[in-house]
């Protein structure tokens, strides 16, 4: 079992738990994730680790409430307990040897995004980073990007914190000023890291990006996590997260992301009306 030492709400849709998990924390590394099961009803969910704390012994992770598993961990408390914290699993982000790097997270992959800029910025690299949200609303951890950053640069859809436009006008914009980034990590939606990866394949700059594909045991077993990159059949959990962005089959992966969007709509549907005291029809 495994206790959540603190919760803390980013903002009405995404949440932040500290878990106190000593032994994944010595060992996890920027770009891992863990699998975790609230109880021994419940399935198995992939979330990349935001941070971690060897002396508290502590993992972060940052999710956002959209289907059944995440709402229901969203409805557990500080002090409560999660049944399996597995961990850490994938293959750390490749950082070394970089001086110049751009940072790219879309909504909540900046949370994702954030260890890698955070372990860059204490390698001694100079790290910009650029965050797109929907709206002002959805804005998170923006101290906590600024403080390991040399820019910060947050946009919005809608243009309510000041800045229109998405992440790849900033990064162009960026580029054309004469940055030369040795390397380029997006992490977020699937369409924004394709984006961006099309970008920077024009500037022949090297880009990563972290897939979270469908997964179901984060060991290679199931299969279900499978993608296309280079021509090659990987599999995300122990192949990746990250892979070269200018490798992805990303039509495929993005139409494979749509393939239980039913399934799980099903599933919350009935999560909610249990909440509500409702019965199935």
């Amino acid at each position: 079992m495994f206790r959540i030492a603190k919760k803390r709400a980013l903002n009405p849709q995404v949440t932040l738990m500290e878990i106190e998990a000593p032994r994944i924390a010595k060992k996890v590394k920027p770009g891992q994730f863990i699998m975790l099961r609230i109880d021994e009803f419940g399935e198995r969910i992939p979330l990349t680790v935001a941070d971690f704390d060897v002396g508290a012994g502590t993992v972060t992770i940052i999710f956002q409430k959209v289907g059944k598993t995440t709402m229901a961990l969203g409805e557990l408390s500080e002090g409560s307990f999660i049944l399996d914290f597995a961990g850490p699993l994938g293959v750390p982000t490749h950082l070394k040897g970089y001086k110049h790097a751009a940072v790219i997270g879309g909504g909540l992959g900046t949370a994702i995004a954030y260890p890698q800029a955070k372990a860059l910025h204490r390698m001694g690299a100079s790290v910009d980073v650029v965050a797109g949200f929907r709206s002002k609303d959805l804005i998170i951890l923006e101290d906590e990007v600024r403080a390991i950053s040399d820019h910060t640069y947050i946009t919005t859809d809608d243009g309510s914190n000041g800045s229109k436009g998405f992440v790849t006008d900033v990064l162009k914009s960026l580029i054309e000023q004469g940055n030369h980034y040795d390397v380029v990590i997006a992490i977020g939606p699937l369409v924004m890291m394709r984006a961006v990866s099309n970008l920077t394949k024009a500037y022949g700059i090297k880009t990563i990006v972290s897939l979270n594909t469908t997964m179901i045991d984060g060991t290679g077993m199931c299969g279900g996590c499978r993608v296309t990159v280079g021509g090659e059949i990987k599999f995300a959990c122990v192949d990746g997260p990250d892979f070269d962005g200018h490798l992805v089959d990303f039509d495929e992966a993005i139409m494979r992301s749509q393939m239980y969007k039913a399934s799980e709509r099903e599933a919350l549907d009935r999560h909610q009306c249990r909440l509500e005291g409702k019965q199935d029809a």
